[in-house]
């Protein structure tokens, strides 16, 4: 504890600028003109902003678009003039953020506040211009991309690379289109939910389903989805939407528990009605059950008791008003490929708390967890029960969690049956709750297999693991620059964050290496320059890479530099790839560096389905792709000959869940000469299962090296009579690494900042530790063609490489939503997020920055904040990057540009975005185990972090809201508090109070001046649609507005002006946008609330607004903890507010 903290900065900081500086607008608006951040390398590299209006130079493109409405689809439809004009001077606000690099991003703003075009500055004469088009009902009708925007536009190019969005009279999004994909379709009900979309494969025959149709969602009457699925139909949207709009039976469109008349579907029983639309033709696919449990399958029983706390009961068991009411207590989901089922039984304390699960898998085995968590909620101990198949001998997964006083993770030991307990971890803590050391394995505390050590600058950026230069005995040393790099001449430094200079070293090679990262202004990497400074001639380019990019930043070309297949101890250019496109697909690459190793080239063109997915790549043998309604790969024929000439043929197949759950692949392969090979592996609850049958596996396959045979060596062969093939439990995963069965031992990795497996290693038979595998990478996750080989090991532990992603035999990555082709660093499906991230290619990977930027699950991208994986310490470099482009202004709080990190990253500014933050930021936080305690204050500095807990869901209640949300911490278990800065006129307050907001789960109050907020009851579906008041809107006849229609806003009010006097209390807003036809009878609605004062905005001074599409929001309030005992709200329960 410092005692006078301003008093000694010099002493303690070592003469370091430990403040950040603003300097304001010298007006009554007080804008924000320069944001300084704290150190001493950053003097002179302060954040600007500026204000203006456009001029004639900025030559800002007027696109406009010709709206009708269409009497036969009941949509406006939108016609896109090509040749558009150009605004004049004055007629557009202009905002500019200036990062710390000189990097500029330009927003441009029209009178009504849209953002018509967000402009990223590459260099003197380049900008990457993104366009925002609206119809005459300020309905966004167009994206169009820097791609298309700097060229003449034609309907063919609109299709190829812009995104299209048409609507109803509702204002609902009813039909859209993605550059690249066929168009999609939306059916909504009578009370605005979802009820089915068709993508263009499922409009054709050419689906996993043989059959053109739409999937369906369906609804209790609390707006709970209680089961999806496929609906088997060739009707079209609007005979669809008639149907729903003039349904008499059931017009409210729900579904009710039926347990005596279930619905059968493959032997199965679905314990619901289906009185909702649709009534035939269903494929279910996925079943959720609440508030009771159904009819239990046989051998299953609802336990009374775990880790000797009583499991809640359900209602009508007890006579306490605490049951099972509103929870998810069961999920069934169907497989895609077959007809199986995995069942989730979900079981809480009295305090709404998970503290177990049942889930039986699809082959009849289970996993089992039991969890004892304390009063915040931490797990104490969890307990994993597995089997695969019902009759398999039961493994027993042992773990126990021990915290310091802030709750952050001190020892977390694992066992493995009744074997002796393994310590994975001990952490060491610094004073600012950074992880300074880190212990891995042994069975002692005193004797652990590696001692790993962090080091952070200033600005609590990662610098170090260990010290590559001076190994001392440990296994691996990574060292990362951002402003500094010692080579400034190749790669100059950078203050964004961005990293420009990497060492590293492993023990087994012990050479030190390095990589210097060059960026062009969009953050894009450009050039890795490989070199071996203690080498006699450090700059041997043995692995350089060198990218350029077109303005969408689809990959133009990439030259990489490598050891060549003949075995010449040069390196040499392997690699000069050119890449042609029609649009963002990528058509053909063709190869002109003539050279077996690296990319096969061939100049194969490339082709794709309806939705954007490649179904073939011949440059590498594949002959076809086959992909699921959820655009998941689930088949490949490949066809290659080997070094001999000789061809080779191989399949695989993958099963996934509907929930997109992989559950196993399939690989067969048929030699020359010989039998065929069949691999399959198994994925159950992190548990890995391998069998294989048949004759040798293909030394000369290109898919055992994963096409790039110098790069890999093989981890195990099985020949010709081998004995009878069994199923075998090769691993499950760990914190850190892996527990072998096949070996009885722990598999340890030391991973880099983007969770990079870098050094596999284990205890050997002497008790020392010993170096299995490593892994050296180009930047995209290729990996080093040289030598000390590292391991392919597919179907096992090795596998898990890149990013921690599992290699296939393909050679691809596997992220779980796509397949990332690492030799080309693109993927291989259309973004699922692509909407969100509209300025880029749908196919690039990590927006093109892969040294600082990961996409955990192939749906969107992490930037891990210069150098720190999504927790802890990095959770204060992103809040204060994202804080630096904000204004405490009133007119600029909402509206100035997120450039994310170095004005590279974030979603683009559309209209909505700000509102749409706080999800990004709860992903962040919510990522990984345990999130931090973060104290805000005014100004948004994070002070201190602390990892506490799992993740939980909690920001669906914000993402509707138009406004700008600092989402911390709102996604983790303990932590349900959200601040939010306003920025309607009527919310002004909400800036003007000291904003501080600590979240703890200590059962003492050590610190006083702060309130302690303790989550009593996780999330439910059952808060969604407002539960009660949604049902008495509907029973009232009143339809709701455009969806989502419901949100919430947890605010901190202290000191806020109410004319009631609750000037210190916390006060729950729940917001409606209902239509203006059925406003008058929405403000005549009563609606007790279990002694909770509701009041309707005019009272509370936070007036009735009607918005700009002629709805209005409409807001009541409640008090303290009493709101969130309502069963109005559904939202996690607060126990107590200390103060």
């Amino acid at each position: 504890m410092v005692p006078f903290p301003v008093a000694d900065a010099t002493g303690i900081y070592s003469g370091e600028k430990n403040y950040t500086e603003k300097i304001l607008e010298n007006s009554p608006l007080e804008r924000v003109l320069q944001q300084k951040p704290i150190g001493n390398d950053w003097n002179g590299k302060a954040v600007v902003l500026g204000y203006d209006l456009n001029t004639a130079a900025d030559h800002v493109k007027n696109y406009q678009v010709t709206v009708s409405w269409d009497p036969t689809e009941k949509l406006y439809k939108n016609e896109l003039q090509y040749t558009p004009a150009e605004y004049a001077a004055g007629k557009l606000v202009k905002n500019t953020v200036t990062d710390e690099d000189g990097h500029k991003v330009v927003e441009f703003k029209d009178a009504t506040g849209q953002t018509v075009l967000s402009r990223k500055v590459i260099d003197a004469v380049k900008n990457a211009n993104t366009y925002y088009v609206y119809n005459d009902y300020k309905q966004l009708a167009y994206v169009i991309p820097p791609l298309a925007s700097a060229a003449a536009l034609n309907s063919s190019a609109v299709d190829n690379t812009c995104y299209q969005y048409k609507y109803d009279s509702k204002n609902r999004l009813v039909e859209k289109k993605l550059p690249g994909k066929g168009w999609e379709y939306m059916v909504y009900d009578r009370q605005n939910r979802l009820v089915a979309s068709q993508d263009a494969v499922l409009g054709s025959t050419q689906n996993n389903f043989a059959a053109k149709g739409w999937m369906f969602s369906k609804y209790d009457e609390f707006g709970r989805v209680v089961y999806t699925g496929f609906f088997a139909n060739t009707a079209s949207r609007i005979d669809i939407q008639t149907t729903i709009n003039t349904m008499s039976v059931n017009p409210g469109n729900n579904e009710k528990r039926n347990n005596t008349t279930p619905i059968i579907q493959n032997d199965e029983s679905i314990y619901y009605t289906k009185n909702a639309f649709p009534t035939e033709g269903m494929t279910i696919l996925s079943v959720n059950y609440y508030d009771a449990y159904p009819p239990l399958p046989s051998g299953i029983t609802t336990p009374v008791s775990i880790m000797d706390k009583p499991v809640l009961k359900q209602p009508g068991q007890s006579t306490a008003s605490v049951t099972t009411k509103s929870l998810l207590l069961a999920s069934y989901i169907r497989n895609v490929e077959d007809n199986a089922w995995t069942k989730t039984f979900n079981y809480y304390d009295e305090k709404g708390r998970t503290i177990g699960s049942y889930a039986q898998n699809h082959l009849g085995g289970y996993t089992r967890t039991e969890l004892d968590i304390d009063f915040a909620g931490v797990t104490i101990q969890s307990k994993a029960y597995h089997k695969r198949l019902a009759s398999d001998p039961e493994k027993v997964i042992t773990q126990t969690f021990t915290y310091d006083h802030q709750n952050r993770l001190l020892v977390h030991k694992h066992q493995v049956d009744t074997n002796p307990e393994e310590i994975l971890v001990q952490n060491e803590y610094n004073e600012l709750s950074q992880l300074k050391n880190k212990k891995l394995g042994g069975t002692t505390l005193s004797q652990p297999l590696q001692n790993i050590n962090y080091t952070y600058n200033i600005r609590g950026w990662l610098t170090k693991i260990n010290d590559p230069s001076h190994l001392n005995g440990k296994l691996f040393g990574y060292e990362m620059r951002y402003f500094n790099p010692l080579n400034p001449n190749i790669a100059p430094g950078r203050f964004t964050g961005n990293v420009t200079e990497i060492d590293w070293k492993n023990a087994s090679e012990d050479v030190l290496k390095r990589y210097n990262y060059a960026y062009d202004g969009l953050g894009r990497l450009l050039d890795a320059v490989y070199s071996e400074p203690n080498a006699t001639a450090p700059f041997n380019n043995n692995y350089n890479e060198h990218l350029t990019y077109d303005l969408n930043g689809n990959i133009k070309t990439l030259k990489r530099n490598a050891f060549p297949a003949s075995g010449s101890t040069t390196s040499v250019q392997v690699d000069d790839l050119i890449y042609n496109y029609t649009g963002n697909r990528l058509t053909k690459v063709t190869e002109n560096a003539l050279n077996d190793t690296g990319y096969e080239g061939g100049n194969n063109t490339i082709s794709y389905d309806l939705n954007g997915n490649m179904k073939d790549m011949l440059d590498k043998g594949i002959q076809s792709i086959q992909y699921n309604h959820l655009n998941l790969s689930n088949g490949y024929s490949m066809q290659q000959t080997n070094g001999l000439g000789q061809l080779l043929n191989s399949t695989m197949s993958y099963l996934y869940r509907a929930d997109g759950t992989k559950l196993r692949k399939t690989y067969s392969s048929t030699p020359p000469r010989g039998s065929t090979t069949t691999r399959i592996t198994d994925y159950l609850d992190g548990f890995q299962y391998s069998y294989t049958e048949g004759g040798g596996i293909c030394l000369e396959c290109k898919t055992e090296s994963a096409y790039e045979q110098q790069a890999y060596r093989s981890a195990s062969f099985v020949f010709p009579g081998t004995p009878i093939p069994e199923w075998k439990l090769d691993f499950v995963a760990t914190a850190e690494g892996f527990y072998s069965f096949t070996e009885n031992r722990y598999i340890y990795q030391y991973r880099d900042h983007l969770g990079n497996a870098r050094v596999t290693f284990a205890k050997s038979s002497t008790g020392a530790p010993e170096i299995i595998d490593t892994n050296n990478y180009y930047p995209f996750g290729l990996n080093h063609i040289s030598g000390p080989f590292s391991t392919s090991g597919f179907g096992s532990f090795y596998s898990y490489k890149y990013n921690g992603k599992e290699l296939q035999e393909t050679g691809m990555y596997d992220y779980g939503a796509r397949m990332l082709m690492p030799d080309l660093g693109r993927w291989g499906a259309m973004d699922a997020m692509s909407e969100k991230y509209s300025a880029w290619s749908p196919y690039n990977y990590a927006v093109n920055n892969p040294v600082m930027v990961i996409d955990p699950d192939g749906n969107d991208v992490i930037n891990t904040g210069a150098g720190m994986t999504a927790t802890g310490a990095d959770a204060q470099f992103a809040f204060k990057a994202y804080v630096a482009t904000m204004s405490t202004s009133t007119e600029s709080s909402g509206g100035n540009i997120f450039t994310g990190f170095g004005g590279t990253l974030g979603e683009d500014p559309k209209p909505g975005f700000w509102g749409r933050v706080s999800n990004w930021w709860d992903r962040l936080f919510g990522r990984n185990k345990g999130a931090d305690i973060l104290t805000l204050t005014r100004g948004a500095e994070v002070s201190r972090a602390v990892e506490v807990g799992e993740p939980i869901r909690i920001a669906e209640f914000f993402s509707a809201i138009e406004v700008t949300s600092v989402a911390v911490g709102a996604a983790t278990l303990g932590a349900v508090l959200t601040p939010v800065m306003m920025k309607d006129p009527e919310y002004n307050w909400a800036r003007d109070l000291p904003l501080t907001v600590p979240i703890t789960t200590t059962a003492d109050e050590s610190e006083p001046e702060f309130e302690y907020f303790y989550r009593a009851m996780s999330y439910n579906e059952y808060s969604k649609a407002g539960g009660y008041l949604t049902q008495r809107l509907n029973d009232s006849g009143i339809e709701m507005g455009e969806g989502p229609y419901v949100t919430r806003r947890l605010e901190y009010a202290q000191k806020a002006s109410f004319s009631f006097g609750y000037s210190d209390q916390y006060d729950i807003i729940v917001q409606y946008t209902v239509p203006s036809g059925t406003y008058e009878m929405f403000k005549k609605i009563s609606l007790p609330a279990r002694g909770t004062t509701m009041r309707q905005s005019e009272q509370l001074g936070l007036p009735i607004k009607k918005r700009e599409d002629g709805d209005y929001n409409f807001s009541f309030y409640g008090r303290n903890t009493a709101i969130f005992n309502s069963t109005i709200i559904g939202l996690p329960q607060i126990i107590s507010i200390k103060k």
